[in-house]
């Protein structure tokens, strides 16, 4: 398994550690449910440095984006980001991604640690554009300092006016009197915050810093096992479970970022644009159960005569809500908000029922 470079801080701190997309990474340090309340209520430290980066620059950069992106690159200002998914020749996603706006002629990509080597290929297959490509996934580290405090506590250590770095943007400055950071208003918990890009040999340094400068705003190291409960109380899809190459973004309510409408032509579009003006046969949904068992990944789901209409992408108990909640792609009549469904757990069918997402409204 590959480390990341703070693998000893994590042990040194208790954390019980598993392997996870190729890495050995941190779970939980204490609870999932106590750390899951500290990023709601006040701020938590994550490390996410198995995050991939590429950085694509030329002239042609922006044309390589649109090629292979699914919204619209070129609606983006310098020191922007924007959310996006890389979709396939088949209608399906390689991956979901950010891209960021370094300057005019130079971009980063930051996707998904387990599709670090297929979006690279899938990518540079389509560089017929001649724009230098460049894979830093290995040389850089990525905090996310994330909850209602964490401006607090970054603004302790950095020259980067945090408080004025509006939602998806991004500054470049000193973080703990380190050069060249990348600052980005960006995160996976609803709960705001920020994302750190920074060398390798820096991260130790950062980490532990800011653990020191947030004591009194009540920061805790927070592992993957509450990353994953505070951004499925968001909605918010993790690839490989809510969404995959045999999905189409469409179906999983990412139409938002399917910007068929844009003059590039990308891999897909015929197919998304068809979807989008004759409608899909399956949507990806939120429901929330009437029992105390949790849906998991590959339950199925059925219907009140307890017909099996399709399967939980995602599912776990909502520490902020203390009730049962998952996703799940079900034929389109399913969809509706209100609508009745099963969630089938060996051999019991436990109540269930859509709702909108996302399934919390933070404060």
């Amino acid at each position: 398994m590959k480390q990341t470079p703070l693998t000893a801080i994590h042990t040194e701190l208790g954390a019980r550690m598993m392997p996870f997309a190729g890495y050995d990474m941190p779970v939980s340090y204490t609870t999932i449910n106590e750390e899951h309340a500290t990023v709601r209520e006040k701020v938590g430290l994550f490390d996410v440095s198995h995050m991939g980066q590429f950085f694509l620059k030329g002239a042609q950069a922006l044309d390589l984006i649109q090629k292979v992106s699914s919204n619209d690159a070129s609606t983006l200002a310098v020191g922007q980001a924007q959310y996006s998914c890389l979709p396939n020749d088949q209608g399906g996603i390689v991956d979901d991604l950010l891209i960021y706006k370094i300057d005019e002629e130079e971009y980063m990509l930051v996707v998904n640690a387990s599709n670090i080597q297929k979006d690279w290929d899938w990518i540079s297959a389509a560089n017929s554009f001649g724009v230098d490509m460049e894979d830093r996934s290995d040389q850089m580290a990525l905090l996310a300092l994330q909850g209602p405090k964490a401006a607090a506590v970054l603004e302790k250590i950095t020259s980067i006016k945090v408080d004025q770095i509006p939602y998806y943007y991004f500054g470049i400055g000193t973080v703990a009197d380190i050069d060249n950071v990348i600052v980005s208003a960006t995160g996976y918990t609803g709960s705001g915050g920020f994302e750190i890009y920074l060398d390798n040999k820096d991260a130790v340094k950062v980490w532990n810093m800011l653990l020191k400068e947030g004591a009194a705003e009540g920061i805790k190291p927070i592992g993957l096992g509450a990353r994953d409960t505070l951004r499925l109380e968001m909605g918010f899809c993790l690839y490989g479970n809510d969404i995959s190459d045999s999905s189409s973004p469409i179906e999983a309510g990412l139409g938002w970022i399917t910007k068929t409408d844009k003059e590039a032509d990308f891999f897909s579009k015929a197919t998304f644009k068809q979807q989008r003006e004759e409608g899909v046969t399956k949507k990806l949904v939120g429901f929330k159960v009437d029992d105390k068992r949790v849906p998991r990944h590959g339950y199925e789901i059925v219907d009140e005569e307890g017909k099996v209409i399709g399967e939980v992408t995602s599912g776990t108990m909502s520490p902020s809500l203390d009730i049962p909640i998952g996703m799940g792609y079900v034929p389109k009549k399913f969809s509706k908000k209100g609508t009745a469904i099963g969630i089938k757990i060996r051999n019991k069918v436990l109540a269930a029922q859509v709702v909108r997402l996302p399934f919390y409204k933070v404060k």
